[in-house]
């Protein structure tokens, strides 16, 4: 059954996502030895990822068969402009006003709750399926990421650690915005966000005198921000869309476990019994997860919307003639109400009260 291997793909765009935005803190911190301002970098990485990605849409269209996705229809757009205030602008501005005040060891520590307002918007507000062995592994991974950022003091925080902790409320709710998006084409939606995102963020640095970097590490600053921020924010949307929010973002806190890996090998940074005890945590949080089974009767209420998909058991409509034909395909189509048990995760057709 399709839907069964849903948790394995989904889990796999999840870490991969997370993977690729652990590698670029280590790649990151090379360009702010090199002088650059850190509110101009954050801008310069998110300008990278929309421009990469705007560069991919338009190669993309040229080529039919990759362009098998829902395009962003008029109803998506106040989730994405709300999405783009709470990500793109709020948790960036936050984020380096509290950076001002507040000792980097504390501040790593606090940009894990971003994993915990994730998860908990999604389980106590849109109502997400979390049960005990899920909660168990986020506490695993949770876990794994605080000792992994343990560093120094944090106590004596005020309100610069008040202000971080807002940036990562901020990102939580931009991840459960974009759920609700999440069906339409990721790169799409990356693109916006990474433009908007990035244009703030410059416009800031400029405006309190950041001075320009040489067209080195603009390259150097775009191409990482394509990967680490671009690529992986599409690769997350499509998590988004396969395995839910509170599973794809207990997934995603694994990235400073990536960064740290990659900056060992880069760096030169000392393998330590802290990144091992680390490493241990999560990888029990990811299997706990990979082995969980989900499974009850559940109704589908009727319901048209539009998506790329395939001919599985919830999809057998019918075709007019002018619907497009090979699979994956993208049109409009409609879900019968029916009740029916497989095992299955909150992805776009399982988001049903428990």
């Amino acid at each position: 059954m399709k839907l069964s291997a849903n948790l394995s793909s989904g889990a796999g765009l999840a870490l991969t996502s997370a993977l690729l935005f652990g590698a670029s803190t280590p790649l990151a911190k090379i360009l702010l030895g090199e002088g650059l301002d850190p509110l101009l970098l954050a801008g310069t990485l998110y300008l990278g990822s929309g421009v990469g990605l705007g560069l991919v849409l338009l190669g993309r269209g040229r080529i039919s068969a990759l362009s098998r996705e829902a395009p962003l229809r008029r109803a998506d757009l106040p989730w994405l402009a709300l999405a783009v205030l709470f990500g793109g602008i709020a948790g960036p501005v936050l984020m380096m006003a509290g950076l001002a005040s507040v000792h980097a060891a504390a501040a790593s520590l606090l940009l894990n709750l971003e994993g915990v307002s994730t998860l908990a918007i999604a389980w106590l507000v849109l109502r997400e399926s979390v049960d005990r062995r899920l909660l168990l592994g986020a506490g695993a991974i949770l876990a794994g990421a605080l000792i992994l950022s343990w560093g120094g003091p944090v106590s004596g925080i005020g309100w610069g650690g008040l202000l971080i902790a807002g940036a990562c409320l901020a990102w939580g709710i931009d991840n459960n915005l974009t759920r609700k998006i999440s069906a339409g084409d990721a790169v799409q939606i990356a693109c916006i966000k990474g433009l908007v995102a990035g244009t703030v963020n410059l416009s800031l640095a400029l405006a309190r005198g950041a001075p320009l970097p040489g067209p080195g590490l603009w390259l150097a600053g775009g191409l990482i921000g394509f990967i680490g921020y671009g690529v992986s924010l599409v690769l997350f949307v499509r998590a988004l869309r396969e395995i839910g929010t509170a599973r794809t973002g207990a997934y995603y806190a694994i990235a400073p476990f990536f960064g740290t890996v990659v900056a060992i090998g880069l760096l030169g940074e000392p393998f330590t019994l802290q990144l091992a005890i680390a490493g241990a945590l999560m990888g029990l949080g990811i299997y706990l997860h990979l082995a969980e089974q989900h499974e009850h009767e559940h109704r589908h209420d009727m319901l048209m919307h539009e998506h790329s998909h395939v001919h599985d058991e919830h999809h057998r409509h019918v075709h007019g003639p002018l619907d497009p034909h090979g699979e994956p395909h993208v049109h409009v189509h409609r879900h019968a109400a029916m009740i029916h048990s497989h095992r299955h995760f909150p992805d776009i057709h399982h988001r049903h009260p428990h």
